[in-house]
């Protein structure tokens, strides 16, 4: 018997109030997940901008950009 199975179960034993109890937690821990899991995305999603990051040393000369041949 599967775990959902098993709590299906024992939940039909309980009375109504513990059983909407047992619902609201399994919300809880349904909603949790999915920010975890979202939250893991956006850290995975940043890992790919991080490695290109170590390329911009925070200077900026804006002459230097005018300063290409094309630009002549």
């Amino acid at each position: 018997m599967t775990t959902a199975e098993l709590i299906y179960q024992q939940s039909r034993e309980l009375p109504e109030a513990e059983a909407k109890s047992v619902l609201d937690f399994i919300e809880f821990l349904t909603e949790k997940l999915r920010r975890n899991m979202a939250r893991q995305q956006a850290a995975a999603d940043m890992s790919e901008f991080d490695q290109f990051g170590a390329a911009y040393d925070g200077t900026f000369d804006r002459n230097a950009c005018y300063d290409r041949p094309a630009l002549r």
